[in-house]
């Protein structure tokens, strides 16, 4: 039996889909993270290998029935990174049809055809869209030192910023501000600030579902910060639709990440800000995973080199 894989790989985990070669789902499998700009080359193959062995071993398939695989990879969007991933990936599953490519093309793949936009507000934030006529653009996803304004990092220091400059105002902490150090594991904020000086992308995300707890309590504090970040998120979306002429006409807008789904304050609230910024997209979740989506796009990439 032919079996194909499809991995979705980002900065906080690695998650595999096995199909056949009539594109069953057989398995899935999970790891750890595997964009190596965040945690290096070796690690990163080595995080797709286990989501690999997991699918395999669930699916109870021998590892050399593996044909085709596509990795939808975090950290790859340029090409001297794609072609290292590439080099690597070949050694680790030899003889097999690969594809490597970013989380952004398998996300977008994942809405199927026509015009489309997927907006990714996960551990950083990106929008890749498909014009009418195939047309593809992508706008965000700059990285931690530059941009991913509205993601999961850009949320967690903007809590902990707001925490800490209320402590220093009242000399109080506040609510937010013990709950921030309690899902750290911290003590006080001197010890806060040596865990979140590096590195930053790893950290900061992990303070986000404090900032959604908070905000479903009512905290104005996180209410406040996530608003912003909604409204920093549809304007990513409002760039993508302006550049691919999408305004008037009825298009998918998918949402997926991380942030998405955890907070009924955040989420009514990007959803209000979407509409705004696409009045004609019919908003909704992934109709299918994008991890799924790439193992679909390597069954036709293994159909054509067959």
């Amino acid at each position: 039996m032919r079996c194909i894989l499809g991995f979705d790989g980002g900065a906080t985990k690695t998650e595999c889909v096995l199909i056949d070669g009539a594109g069953n789902i057989l398995a899935s499998g999970r790891s750890g993270p595997s964009n190596p700009g965040l945690v290096g080359f070796e690690r990163a193959v080595e995080e797709i290998k286990k989501a690999a062995q997991a699918s395999v071993f669930e699916a109870r398939v021998k590892p050399d029935a593996i044909s085709a695989l596509c990795a939808g990879i975090a950290g790859v969007g340029a090409v001297k990174a794609a072609d290292r991933m590439r080099v690597s990936l070949a050694a680790a599953f030899p003889n097999v049809v690969m594809r490597v490519c970013t989380d952004l093309e398998i996300a977008l793949a994942a809405t199927g055809t026509g015009p489309a936009i997927v907006l990714i507000a996960g551990t950083g934030s990106a929008a890749m869209g498909r014009g009418v006529n195939g047309q593809v653009r992508r706008a965000g996803g700059l990285g931690p030192q530059v941009g991913d304004q509205g993601s999961a990092r850009d949320v967690g220091r903007k809590a902990a910023a707001a925490a800490k400059l209320e402590r220093d105002k009242s000399g109080e902490e506040s609510a937010l501000g013990n709950q921030l150090k309690r899902q750290l594991g911290v003590a006080n904020w001197r010890e806060f600030e040596s865990r979140t000086s590096a590195p930053l992308e790893q950290v900061y995300p992990q303070l986000f579902p404090v900032v959604a707890n908070a905000a479903d309590a009512r905290d104005p504090v996180a209410r406040e910060i996530l608003r912003t970040a909604a409204t920093d998120l549809a304007a990513i979306v409002k760039t993508l639709a302006d550049d691919l002429q999408l305004q008037q006409i009825p298009f998918r807008l998918a949402k997926t990440g991380g942030m998405i789904g955890h907070c009924a304050f955040f989420d009514n609230e990007l959803d209000s800000r979407l509409r705004d910024a696409a009045p004609t997209a019919n908003i909704g979740l992934l109709p299918i995973p994008p991890a799924h989506a790439a193992a679909l796009l390597a069954l036709e990439l293994f159909l054509e080199a067959d």
